[in-house]
């Protein structure tokens, strides 16, 4: 927990503060605001991201540029293995497991609506592991909602969450309800070409 591992004066909390209301904002620029050299500035991050009280995520605000996000609740027997099953998949952005009824919440991202269902029919319902499912998708966040979105990754002659069946036999695939795999080839969409 932060208050156990970091403790924080008034100008680290005024440095996250302004990182956090603009993270391209220079060193030189916080040094100003906050009344202290750019030296200090550039030394009180290095701090803060060795201890983990920052970090900067590369990615891509979903309604921006054209992505559906959903949030897949889910009661698993093991919380770990469905979360090993997509850890490459590129549509795959991040899993926490969690506690209550639900216990696991997956988060996917796609350029269309029917992949993300077809991933959840296809590897979550028929999955023996897991009791139960509800998928939402994300209408609106009230903030900007960046997210670290995967773009390249190595093709694969398997599929990478393990599925016995590859894209070009799924039927999902076949019907044009699921656009495939980037990292397989077997894909119809626009956003991973």
């Amino acid at each position: 927990m932060l208050g156990r591992n970091v403790n924080l004066d008034e100008k680290d909390r005024e440095i996250i503060s302004l990182l956090v209301e603009d993270p391209g904002m220079s060193q030189s620029e916080i040094a100003e605001r906050i009344g202290i050299s750019q030296p200090s500035v550039g030394i009180r991050i290095k701090k803060l991201k060795q201890k983990g009280a920052i970090s900067f995520v590369v990615g891509m605000d979903f309604k921006r540029v054209g992505l559906y996000l959903a949030k897949v609740e889910i009661t698993a027997k093991n919380t770990a293995e469905i979360i090993e099953k997509f850890k490459n998949c590129p549509y795959f952005i991040n899993g926490l497991i969690t506690s209550g009824r639900n216990n696991l919440s997956l988060f996917f991202m796609s350029e269309d609506i029917s992949t993300i269902d077809s991933i959840v029919d296809v590897h979550l319902r028929n999955d023996p592991n897991v009791d139960d499912v509800e998928i939402n998708i994300i209408i609106t966040s009230a903030e900007s909602f960046v997210l670290p979105v995967k773009i390249e990754f190595e093709k694969k002659d398997k599929p990478p969450c393990n599925s016995s069946v590859p894209c070009c036999e799924c039927a999902y695939y076949k019907t044009g309800r699921c656009l495939g795999c980037p990292s397989l080839g077997y894909y119809k969409g626009n956003f991973w070409k």
